[in-house]
């Protein structure tokens, strides 16, 4: 069974962590909305959602993702740049433990789960504003005996790795390459977003579909050119946010 571990919108949403877009209104009944969308989007492709507890409190908790990274074998809990998000991780943790063995990033280490782009046993960790070169170090460590290799990628002009790249098909990114070098991620191979769509290469694959944001049709359109299923979701309230279509689940089986 493939789970879809998401949260709900806070009502404090408007006050969330920004740091590469402009703050701008947030209507909260449009962004639940379209999270509920979202939702049905990823039941409609057999995922069973499964909802961490609520956190008013928390502006930024609908962002499931910068959490925790799901593996076949444990669950990374992580430890957020931003100090104001780490109290997101004890609800997700809570109900990951249903599921896995949990592992943890700890002190000096950050770490955001948006910044890590995992492709079979190998990891992409994003060195960002959010995630420090310690917290790199400690998952290597923890996930190497496992299995996998951990690799370091430079990011440039945005918030996390996965607003620069993520798996649109086994072995095939879709990238800015403005914002990431597309040869750090070899031997896959690559396809570029539009170039007046810089925030398009984020995009959730679920199996053999990608789900893209409305915002982004001349992305979708190559993808589709390229022969991917596509999923179209409006996030555009949530994207005020930074938040994208990765941002909002960790998928996984069980």
């Amino acid at each position: 069974m493939r789970i879809a571990l998401t949260r709900d919108v806070s009502p404090s949403l408007v006050d969330c962590q920004l740091t590469h877009v402009t703050r701008s209104p947030i209507d909260i009944d449009r962004a639940r909305a379209q999270h509920a969308a979202y939702e049905a989007a990823l039941a409609s492709m057999g995922c069973r959602i499964v909802h961490a507890p609520a956190a008013p409190e928390l502006p930024d908790a609908v962002f499931v993702e910068d959490t925790a990274i799901v593996l076949d074998e444990v669950a990374v809990i992580t430890r957020p740049g931003a100090t104001t998000r780490r109290p997101e991780v004890a609800g997700v943790a809570e109900t990951l433990v249903g599921y896995r063995t949990l592992v943890f990033i700890e002190e000096p280490g950050t770490l955001d789960g948006g910044d890590v782009l995992v492709m079979g046993h190998r990891l992409f960790v994003g060195q960002t504003s959010r995630t420090n070169d310690a917290a790199i170090d400690q998952l290597s460590r923890l996930l190497t005996r496992l299995g996998y290799e951990v690799r370091p990628v430079r990011v440039d002009g945005c918030l996390h790795l996965k607003s620069a790249v993520t798996a649109m098909a086994p072995g095939r990114v879709l990238v800015n390459p403005r914002w990431v070098d597309p040869r750090a991620f070899e031997p896959a191979d690559w396809l570029e977003v539009a170039p007046d769509e810089p925030h398009a290469a984020n995009v959730l694959l679920v199996e053999d579909r990608v789900v893209v944001p409305a915002a982004h049709a001349r992305t979708r359109q190559r993808l589709e050119a390229d022969g991917c299923q596509v999923v179209t979701v409006d996030v555009s309230e949530l994207a005020k946010a930074e938040g994208g279509v990765t941002c909002c689940s960790l998928i996984f089986s069980t």
